[in-house]
């Protein structure tokens, strides 16, 4: 299918080409629905959707879910799972297309399980990937700017978001439940997305971080928290999380069993080590995301009273998001002792154009780095962070997180940023 896209795409002038694609997206979504069945229906399904935490946020709902007895499946950014069954998810995309979602509804049916949660991205929306599945629940978490490029503006890049919300009016599922952070100045527009649906045929729940700061504090006070419970910008996922849990009559005792044991995702606030110093992977791709990243670094990661915090930043990939470049760099500049900027998935883009992208931003804050390095070559890059690291220092490695491929001019490359840091910071500590 990719491939005859693209041979159409070649062929038929850009125009063109963009009026007839959402009709080329919406006949997969109904030959889909054709091939596959409506199997939806028989199964309890959650859509997560947001700019950042969506993937966390599927993966504490299904902890909580499995603790309480549930058999569930999963499809996220990072895995797809059904039952027991784990594994790494073979789509680059959030929410895959070509048919892959209700094919993955119909094994999961058949496997008995009970509850299914998805990831919801607005270019999905858009590509009418949501369609013809009997949602029962739709969370929203929040929003911030994100895929500008590729909508148009945030308005329209909002609106793909409460799309999602209102497609739910068309729900053959009983009572509909709607879950909103009512601490995102975006809430409304996903509450008014749903009113005009009967007050006896859903449910909305506002939530808050505000509501589980006490049982956050509990886990900490009784129980060696993990490291992802000390992020600010997770507890919204918990909170989202939390609330659906109790919508769905978890018990406390359940929830709080299952946040404590959580261990958090690879590539997001994954330590690879915290002695002699820090090294930490983390795929914050967004500018309120990396300052969360940096601000919970220097706040909770008990750094040495000359600890550096040294950054490893490649801002957006290559030919998307350029936006985002210049205010990755104040950010990086405005917190980071060393910053090393270098490449994220440049795809056919020259690396040094980005990097001078970033470089942009750095220049219009009056704070700076004591030393800033440019270094194109991404494994490169995190070595020289690593070894420039010395005790009480962290390196805070950003943007690729657990992807599995590097993007490139010539093609993609495997890749693990987890392994590389760990082979590199074996090397210098044998």
């Amino acid at each position: 299918m990719n491939k005859i896209l693209g041979f159409f795409k070649k062929i038929i002038p850009s125009p063109i080409f963009k009026f007839f694609q959402p009709a080329y997206h919406y006949l997969l979504a109904v030959l889909g629905n054709i091939f596959f069945g409506s199997f939806s229906e028989e199964v309890f399904v959650v859509g997560v959707t947001g700019t950042k935490g969506k993937t966390t946020t599927v993966e504490l709902i299904n902890e909580i879910l499995e603790k309480n007895g549930e058999k569930t499946a999963l499809l996220s950014s990072v895995y797809k799972k059904i039952g027991d069954k784990r594994e790494k998810k073979d789509s680059l995309n959030t929410m895959p297309g070509r048919w892959y979602i209700p094919k993955f509804l119909k094994k999961a049916v058949e496997a008995g399980c009970s509850y299914v949660i998805l990831e919801v991205s607005s270019q999905g929306v858009e590509q009418f990937r949501h369609k013809f599945i009997d949602w029962n629940a739709a969370i929203f978490l929040n929003l911030h700017p994100e895929h500008i490029e590729s909508h148009g503006s945030f308005e329209k890049y909002r609106e793909a978001k409460v799309r999602f919300f209102e497609s739910l009016k068309k729900s053959k599922a009983g009572t509909k439940y709607f879950l909103v952070n009512k601490d995102d100045e975006n809430s409304l527009y996903f509450e008014e997305a749903v009113e005009d649906i009967p007050d006896s045929d859903k449910k909305v729940v506002r939530f808050s971080i505000d509501d589980i700061y006490k049982t956050v504090e509990e886990i900490k006070e009784k129980e060696e928290a993990p490291d992802w419970l000390y992020s600010e910008f997770n507890l919204e996922n918990l909170a989202a999380a939390v609330s659906f849990s109790k919508l769905r009559g978890v018990q406390h005792q359940v929830i709080f069993d299952a946040v404590k044991n959580f261990e958090g995702l690879p590539g997001r606030l994954e330590f690879i080590t915290k002695k002699p110093y820090s090294v930490v992977v983390d795929y914050a791709h967004t500018p309120d995301s990396l300052r969360g990243l940096y601000k919970n670094l220097r706040e909770n990661y008990n750094m040495a009273e000359d600890g550096r915090l040294i950054c490893v930043l490649g801002s957006a990939g290559g030919g998307r998001d350029k936006w985002k470049r210049p205010e990755m760099g104040k950010i990086a500049a405005n917190y980071g002792d060393i910053v090393i900027l270098t490449s994220e998935d440049p795809y056919q883009e020259d690396p040094m154009a980005i990097i001078n992208d970033i470089k942009e931003g750095m220049n219009q804050t009056s704070e700076e780095p004591r030393r800033l390095v440019e270094e194109p070559d991404r494994r490169k890059a995190i070595e020289l962070a690593i070894y420039e690291a010395k005790i009480g220092d962290v390196v805070a490695i950003t943007g690729m997180g657990s992807q599995s491929w590097f993007h490139g001019k010539d093609g993609k490359i495997a890749w693990d940023e987890a392994g590389i840091a760990k082979e590199i910071f074996d090397k210098y500590n044998e």
